[in-house]
């Protein structure tokens, strides 16, 4: 049901609306985080993650760059 209310309401499948959340709460992570020594590891299994490769596929399509790449161009705040 909610599979079926998502794929009609919002026109996402329940894994791509899942791991939409999981990479946004990833940046946040890395937007906020205020250790220097965060790992991209320890950020993907934070956020429910368990491939890296996945977590950097996703994450490249979500934001257009790898999370290497986007931790290093975001300053903690």
């Amino acid at each position: 049901m909610l599979s079926t209310a998502l794929n009609e309401g919002l026109g996402q499948h329940f894994f791509d609306y899942i791991n939409r959340h999981r990479i946004e709460e990833a940046k946040r992570l890395f937007r906020q985080s205020t250790d220097a020594k965060l790992t991209v590891l320890e950020v993907l299994y934070q956020v429910g993650f368990n491939s890296k490769s996945s977590f950097n596929t996703l994450f490249r399509k979500y934001t257009g760059q790898t999370p290497t790449d986007y931790k290093n161009q975001t300053k903690p705040v």
